[in-house]
């Protein structure tokens, strides 16, 4: 995060001795890094394909930070032998606390005004979390769960580097005068703990990033390393500051070089951080080493330069506003997608620098060396603790008063109908061709709480994440039963759990949940992250052999039609349809009945956000047939396999659409029928049980 400002982008002396002020250079190179790692960040964001990686200019920011950080800290234990950690934290309260608070309550009202009223809570939770330093961990929790994945971008996501720096700085000032202290104030004794310190982080961050790619992102403790990298650079300053220019030239082009080929070089798919992120904290390390000892044809001759320095002193308005803007400033302008394009990205980023400019002028600088807080580090703890409060209040207001969402009268109770109704397919078709054109008043759940249902698959942890190679003993319904259903594919599977546990309780079946991410029944071999999901193939296998050992009386099996092959065929149906046939024969062998549910119809977007926006006129987001099938083709090759290998298919399309004009409504009496761009809502599946019972009751025979 680009927090620290110009005054403090100064050099200690060679050998580490005191020295007024004055004596320490002004690091202009540093200023000029701030700008091309927030100019990377920012064109990133805003599409430029180019610059697929420019998240790497956080990286940057990281390793500038704990560099001048150090720095401070170590001018301060040269010249005193101590640090005064309530002064230390003020500076940090009158730097970062007036600009992001402002941000914070502008954006939080703009999410308000223009975003999904049904993600109010949601966004008022991530500016709460904002506020108080940990949205890094909020993201991280949210970013392992695979309903919650391919939701919008917050408006506050930009805020999660700005929380490891400030959960880094929480514990490293006092890190530092304890390792001071112990080490008499040898750097390079202090130097070994961190280096092992960062050497613990960095592992951390390669191991999470396979297993666990949204904590080793969005965590600290495996960002740390990148703070520390520029900690250790700034113990070792007396050292390169007598480099000769022969080399300490060099050092700062390759560390641009590095820098800028990790930019272009990575994309949205390379595994990061992980031990890609060394590309750009080395890079980073070099060109501050090479500035250490100026030379006149380094890489300050470059990053010197007045607009690139003028750029690096409002990258942290600049940063801060950016997102925002990207975010919120589309949907106000009645974008369908609430996303811009690229040139009118790059026009709103044009607008958050001028933002930042101004917000310098009239807040951040002002308040800074406002001669209230000169010498007097008590008022500005206050001043931050004021605005910490008043931010954690505006955001807990939010969500205690959402903006209204406008209703219709009241609408049939979709699971009672059915249950109670003679012929529920029959019943269920009605309630389709009449489904309301205004959101009912007694949606229920409300649409605000579709997103956050979850049944007990996700609950319990059964339906196993990405990295996940094992299945889990799951099992639900009566566990004495004899006969045993076991559902078995993707998250398009575990949808239909809700309604196969009501069945199960009913009918006194035992139900076992074997499902994971994204990870197709059928034997082919799928690409994910520009690399073949292996752990998808090996999860299949132990499923199958769990399959052969349970000895079930039915496995219901479905899956998305979404997912690529990581070998494609030259017929991709023939390739589909003979995964599909091999996946029904063994389980047919375990000596189970297998009935295949076709992909359900997906919606247009976000039904939930859509119907939002569009409360009075739902017609608005419906989708319609033959749109709504994602991949026809793949349907017809679970029809081919399904017919060589007498296996029952179920088709669910008419449960969503109207047969007769095709259109795919988002509500159906009082339930929203999807809770994202793919899968069925909780309540909406539960009350199809009925509905699907005379296709399921056949095939488990009577107790």
């Amino acid at each position: 995060m680009p927090d620290i400002t110009s005054a403090e982008i100064r050099t200690v002396p060679a050998g580490g001795g005191s020295a007024p002020p004055g004596e320490h250079a002004l690091r202009l190179d540093i200023q000029g890094l701030r700008a091309v790692a927030v100019g990377l960040v920012v064109l990133s964001h805003a599409g430029v394909s180019q610059l697929g990686g420019g998240y790497v200019g956080v990286d940057v920011f990281f390793v500038i930070s704990g560099f001048l950080i150090t720095l401070l800290l170590l001018r301060e234990l040269t010249a005193t032998g101590r640090v005064s950690v309530r002064s230390f934290y003020a500076r940090r309260a009158l730097r970062l606390l007036p600009a992001s608070s402002l941000v914070i309550a502008v954006t939080l009202g703009g999410a308000w005004l223009f975003l999904s009223k049904a993600r109010i809570a949601e966004y008022a939770g991530d500016a709460l979390a904002g506020t108080l330093y940990v949205v890094n961990f909020r993201l991280a929790a949210a970013g392992t769960d695979y309903l919650a994945q391919d939701g919008p971008p917050s408006p506050f996501q930009h805020f999660w580097s700005l929380a490891v720096e400030e959960q880094f700085y929480l514990v490293w000032p006092l890190l530092l005068l304890l390792t001071w202290r112990v080490a008499r104030g040898r750097r390079r004794r202090i130097a070994v703990p961190l280096g092992v310190l960062c050497l613990a982080s960095f592992a951390a961050g390669v191991l999470l990033t396979d297993s666990s790619a949204p904590w080793a992102y969005f965590g600290s403790l495996t960002r740390v390393w990148e703070l520390g990298a520029g900690a250790l650079l700034a113990l070792s300053t007396g050292r390169l500051e007598r480099l000769p220019a022969a080399l300490a030239a060099p050092l700062g082009w390759l560390g641009l070089a590095c820098v800028t080929l990790a930019a272009v070089r990575y994309d949205d798919g390379t595994p990061y951080p992980g031990h890609h992120a060394l590309l750009p904290v080395v890079g980073t390390a070099l060109v501050l080493a090479g500035g250490c000892a100026p030379a006149r044809h380094g890489a300050g001759w470059l990053l010197g330069r007045r607009p690139l320095v003028w750029l690096g002193g409002l990258s942290y308005g600049w940063y801060l506003w950016h997102w925002p803007l990207l975010v919120v400033v589309p949907s106000a302008l009645g974008s369908a997608d609430g996303t811009a394009g690229v040139p009118h990205a790059l026009g709103l980023s044009a607008a958050a620098l001028g933002l930042a400019w101004l917000t310098l002028r009239l807040v951040e600088d002002p308040v800074r060396f406002h001669r209230a807080f000169r010498g007097c580090p008590r008022r500005a703890l206050a001043l931050g603790a004021v605005l910490t409060a008043g931010t954690s209040a505006l955001s807990l207001a939010a969500t205690t008063i959402p903006p209204t969402i406008e209703v219709g009268g009241p609408a049939p109770a979709l699971a009672r109908a059915l249950l109670d109704a003679p012929a529920p397919r029959e019943r269920l078709a009605g309630l389709l061709a009449s489904s309301p054109t205004a959101l009912p008043d007694n949606l229920a759940p409300p649409l605000s709480e579709v997103k956050a249902a979850r049944s007990a698959v996700y609950r319990d942890g059964c339906h196993v994440d990405y990295a996940a190679t094992r299945t889990r003993p799951c099992v639900y319904g009566d566990r004495t039963s004899s006969r045993t259903v076991v559902l078995f594919g993707d998250s398009h599977a575990a949808q239909w759990f809700p309604a196969l546990r009501r069945l199960a309780t009913a009918r006194g079946w035992k139900l076992v949940s074997l499902t994971k991410a994204s990870c197709k029944a059928a034997r082919v071999t799928l690409v994910r992250g520009h690399k073949p999901y292996a752990a998808c193939d090996a999860w299949r296998s132990d499923a199958m052999a769990r399959i052969r050992a349970l000895r079930p009386g039915l496995v219901v099996v479905s899956s998305s039609d979404a997912g690529e092959p990581a070998f494609p065929a030259a017929d991709p149906v023939r390739q589909w349809t003979t995964g599909f046939e091999n996946t029904f024969r063994e389980l047919g062998a375990s000596g189970a009945r297998v009935a295949a549910l076709l992909d359900t119809p997906w919606p247009r977007g976000d039904p939930v956000d859509c119907a939002a926006r569009n409360s009075l006129r739902l017609h608005a987001c419906a989708h319609r047939l033959p749109d709504a099938v994602r991949d026809p083709a793949r349907g017809h090759a679970v029809r081919a396999a399904a017919s060589a290998t007498s296996t029952t298919v179920i088709d669910p399309t008419a449960w969503l659409c109207v047969p007769r004009t095709g259109v795919c409504p988002v509500v159906v009496g009082d339930t929203a029928v999807h809770r994202d761009e793919s899968h069925l809502s909780e309540a909406y599946a539960e009350a199809l049980a009925p509905v699907l019972a005379p296709s399921l009751d056949p095939l488990v025979g009577a107790p």
